[in-house]
């Protein structure tokens, strides 16, 4: 079955709309990408590498996440560069769990996790978050334990509703884990991408946790090159051995000249590039926040990411979906629906998600239209 996100974007493209519904990130290449894929090309960086990447860019991993995630990692033994965050998420749970396991994780969630473990014939069992501030309940999630659990799922910042995982809840969960012998899953792609003061924490940073660990990111939002497929795990060495194993089962290896185009970017991209990066979405997000306030649709202001979970209940329609094609009909923006991000949740009936990882002057043009088309639902 196709994605509701994936098909979100071919609807909005029949009507010549404004896509807010996939994050597809289409903002400009920074010029180091573009001059390191051209030292690629040029040094003949044309095929098949190591299973688990270059050398370049495992060791700029390494400094990567030593200075900024806060934990020593062993580029030769302890990373594997996959076809995106995506790819190393299939990869570790091809290598790490058997068929009928099941593996918790948080609702609202983001789809192609859910999708990954079903398609492996893993059962994903579902907690609840709870906004405005996307609280989980420990109770709840120990309710939810069988002996078939094997692993806990955990999206800082998360897609779709922006949740950041503060240090406390990190370490409850990690204590959790601990109890239930649990493997620890991390998706931190738009670990850069927060808010109001809030810093990423990675669970492979907490020292009590960091054998059970799988930490899963890449570069596709951080360097908008969603196209680029470059992602990469971070495991205990034995572990990445498997996780290395399936990946050069699956997929050989992630496309050599575009791996060493981005380590010549962590290497060469300093931390502004990163401040202003927050500083540029913080800016779209207050935009498009403030106007969906003005107009009756509520948003829940996320923390982090660039999506906008927003009460939309005031549209008509029976589902989020109805209520998604009906935004699309009248205004020409496309979203995507909020079941698509739950399983069985009535909140997920009256909400939709907007993304806001497009050029100021597309978010400025979206918010115009919401503005003038606003008596139409209130």
């Amino acid at each position: 079955m196709q994605s509701e996100i994936r098909n979100m974007s071919i609807e909005c493209d029949k009507v010549g709309g404004i896509n807010l519904s996939q994050g597809v990130c289409d903002l400009p290449l920074t010029d180091v990408l573009r001059q390191g894929l051209n030292e690629a090309l040029d040094a003949g960086y044309n095929h098949y590498t190591r299973y688990d990447g270059i050398d370049e860019l495992r060791q700029q991993l390494a400094n990567k996440t030593k200075h900024f995630n806060g934990f020593k990692v062993d580029p030769k033994t302890e990373i594997c560069v996959s076809a995106g965050a995506t790819g190393a998420l299939y990869c570790a749970c091809y290598a790490l769990f058997q068929p009928g396991d099941e593996i918790l994780m948080f609702e609202p969630y983001y789809g192609y996790h859910e999708h990954t473990f079903i398609s492996l014939d893993l059962v994903p069992v579902y907690a609840k978050l709870t906004p405005p501030n996307w609280d989980y309940n420990l109770d709840e999630l120990e309710q939810l334990v069988t002996e078939k659990t094997r692993a806990i799922m955990i999206n800082t910042p998360s897609n779709p509703c922006g949740k950041v995982y503060s240090e406390k809840e990190l370490d409850e969960l990690a204590d959790f884990a601990i109890k239930h012998d649990l493997i620890v899953l991390t998706d931190e792609i738009y670990e850069y991408i927060t808010y109001d003061g809030r810093q990423h924490i990675s669970p492979g940073s907490l020292d009590k946790i960091k054998d059970r660990t799988i930490t899963i990111s890449g570069y596709s939002k951080t360097f908008s090159i969603t196209g680029w497929r470059i992602g990469y795990s971070i495991a205990p060495a034995q572990m990445n051995e498997w996780i290395g194993a399936a990946n050069d089962l699956l997929y050989v290896c992630a496309p050599a000249p575009l791996q060493y185009a981005v380590a010549k970017a962590i290497e060469g991209l300093d931390d502004s590039f990163y401040d202003k990066m927050r500083y540029d979405y913080k800016h779209k997000r207050d935009m498009l926040c403030q106007t969906l306030k003005d107009v009756g649709l509520t948003p829940y202001v996320p923390q982090g990411a660039y999506y906008v979970l927003a009460d939309v209940s005031c549209i008509s329609g029976n589902n989020s979906k109805e209520r998604a094609m009906w935004l699309l009909e009248k205004t020409g923006i496309g979203v995507v629906p909020g079941e698509a991000f739950y399983k069985n949740a009535e909140e997920g009936k009256k909400m939709v998600r907007f993304c806001f990882a497009k050029d100021a002057d597309v978010i400025e043009q979206a918010c115009q239209i919401l503005l003038k088309n606003q008596n139409k639902w209130r």
